[in-house]
C-alpha cells in the first residue's frame, strides 16, 4: 500500500529548453529533484514530458546558449577582502610574507564593515558568476581570534543552497611566529567552525620543526583535512613537501590533505616532476594553483596526467597583498591558460575543467558532465565552444544550482 506522505510526494522538475552542452547540439535538459534526468536532442523533438507531474513542471528557455559545468574555487581568502568597500590605497611596498601579514592586521582594523558582510558579498558575487562550491581560507591568530573565522562561517550559512563552502582555519601568522594560534584552531575545531587545519611554509616562514606536527596531529584529533600554503621554492619546499606526502600515507588520510601555491614544483626538471608527481597521486595529495604569473603556475596538465589533482582559485581578493581579483573562476580559467601559454582547443579546454572537474573532486563534489545522473549545477553563456568562453570571458547569462536558477546576469535571484 502507498503510505500517504508517497502520494503527497511531488518531484521538483524544471526543464531547460535548447542548451548547448559545451558547445555541441542543442539539447532540451530535464532535472528531477536537482539531478539531470534525461538530455533529448532538440532535432528529435525536444524533451519528452517529464512525467505525470507534468502540469507543475517549470520550464526555462535558455534560448541556445552554450551550458558548462559550474566551477569550484579551490583557494579563496575571503575574510581579508575589500570587496565592495571604498578604494583602499596600499601604500608601501611588502617584503616579503611578514609584512604582508602586518598589513593585513592594519586593513582589518581599518575597515569599518564586518568580516561577515564583507565576505558574503564576495561570495554571493561568486556564485553569481557561476561557482557552485570554494574552500575559504580564514585566518586565526591571536591578532583577530576567531572572528575571522566566525565571519565567513556566517557567510556560509546565508549562502546555503546556493553555494557549498568549505572552511580552513588559518594561520597565517604562522603558529611559532605567533603563539597561542595552536590553541585557537583547537578551539575552533571543536567548535565546529572549520572544516580543515591549515599550514604556512615550516621552514621559510614560520621556522618551526614542529609545524607540520601541530596541524596533523590538529586534524588527526579532530577529524579534519588539511591545506597548508607552501610558498619557499628549491629544497626548502620540497622537504617539507615530502614530509606531507610521508605523513599522509601513515595517517591514511589520502583525500583529505592539500598543499597550496607548491612554489616549488614549477622549477623541476621533467623526470623529477614525473617522479614526485607520482608520488603525490600514490598518497592522495591534491595541488592548488592560483595562475598569477607563468614562473609560479603548477603545470596542471602533465600533474594531472599522473592522477594528480590540481584544484585552481583566486587566492586574496582585492586586499592587503594585492588590489587584483575578481573571485570570478571563469577569469582564472582565461588567466591560467594565459600563464601556460594555452594555444589549442584542449589545452583551452583543459583550464576550464580544472576549475570545474578537479575542483570538485578537491572538495568532495560530484562530477557535472551535463549528462543523466549528474548533478544540475551549470552556467550559460554566449558563445561556440568551451575554448571560446575561457578566451573571451562572457558574461554569465543565468547560473543553475540543484535544477534551480540562482543567478541571472552576475546577481544572484534571491
Amino acid at each position: 500500500m502507498t503510505s500517504p506522505s508517497a502520494e503527497q510526494y511531488c518531484p521538483h522538475t524544471v526543464v531547460f529548453r535548447d542548451i548547448r552542452p559545451f558547445g555541441g547540439p542543442p539539447v532540451d535538459l530535464t532535472v528531477v529533484d536537482g539531478v539531470i534526468d534525461e538530455v533529448r536532442a532538440v532535432a528529435d523533438g525536444g524533451a519528452a514530458g517529464p512525467g505525470p507531474w507534468s502540469a507543475v513542471a517549470e520550464e526555462v528557455d535558455c534560448g541556445g546558449m552554450l551550458a558548462l559545468p559550474s566551477l569550484v574555487d579551490a583557494h579563496i581568502h575571503p575574510d581579508k577582502t575589500s570587496w565592495g568597500e571604498p578604494w583602499y590605497t596600499r601604500r608601501r611596498p611588502a617584503h616579503g610574507i611578514a609584512d604582508h601579514v602586518q598589513q593585513d592586521v592594519e586593513l582589518y582594523r581599518s575597515l569599518p564593515t564586518p568580516v561577515g558582510v564583507r565576505a558574503h558579498r564576495l561570495m554571493a558575487h561568486a556564485a553569481a558568476s557561476g561557482t557552485r562550491a570554494m574552500r575559504a581560507h580564514a585566518d586565526v591568530a591571536p591578532a583577530y581570534g576567531l572572528e575571522a573565522l566566525a565571519g565567513v562561517n556566517e557567510a556560509r550559512d546565508a549562502l546555503a543552497g546556493v553555494l557549498d563552502v568549505q572552511i580552513v582555519g588559518f594561520p597565517q601568522h604562522g603558529l611559532r611566529q605567533a603563539p597561542g594560534t595552536d590553541a585557537l584552531l583547537d578551539e575552533a575545531a571543536r567548535g565546529g567552525l572549520l572544516d580543515l587545519v591549515g599550514g604556512i611554509d615550516p621552514a621559510g616562514f614560520d621556522d618551526d620543526p614542529e609545524h607540520l606536527d601541530t596541524v596533523f596531529a590538529l586534524a588527526e584529533r579532530h577529524r579534519l583535512g588539511v591545506d597548508i600554503h607552501l610558498h619557499d621554492r628549491g629544497e626548502r619546499g620540497l622537504a617539507p613537501l615530502r614530509e606531507i606526502i610521508a605523513r599522509t600515507r601513515a595517517l591514511d588520510m589520502g583525500g583529505h590533505v592539500t598543499v597550496s601555491h607548491v612554489f616549488c614544483i614549477p622549477g623541476l626538471g621533467p623526470r623529477e616532476l614525473d617522479e614526485l608527481a607520482g608520488e603525490l597521486a600514490a598518497a592522495g595529495v591534491s595541488l592548488t594553483t592560483v595562475a598569477a604569473d607563468s614562473v609560479s603556475v603548477l603545470p596542471h596538465r602533465r600533474l594531472r596526467a599522473h592522477g594528480v589533482r590540481v584544484g585552481i582559485g583566486s587566492d586574496g581578493v582585492r586586499d592587503a597583498w594585492s588590489p587584483f581579483g575578481t573571485a570570478d573562476m571563469l577569469h582564472r580559467a582565461h588567466l591560467l591558460g594565459y600563464c601556460t601559454g594555452a594555444r589549442l582547443d584542449e589545452e583551452l579546454d583543459a583550464c576550464y575543467l580544472a576549475a570545474a572537474h578537479d575542483g570538485a573532486a578537491l572538495v568532495g563534489l560530484p562530477t557535472v558532465d551535463l549528462a543523466p545522473g549528474a548533478p544540475a549545477d551549470f552556467l550559460l553563456v554566449d558563445g561556440e565552444c568551451l575554448a571560446q568562453a575561457v578566451v573571451d570571458v562572457p558574461r554569465r547569462r543565468m547560473v543553475v544550482r540543484a535544477g534551480r536558477v540562482v543567478a541571472r546576469d552576475g546577481a544572484l535571484c534571491r
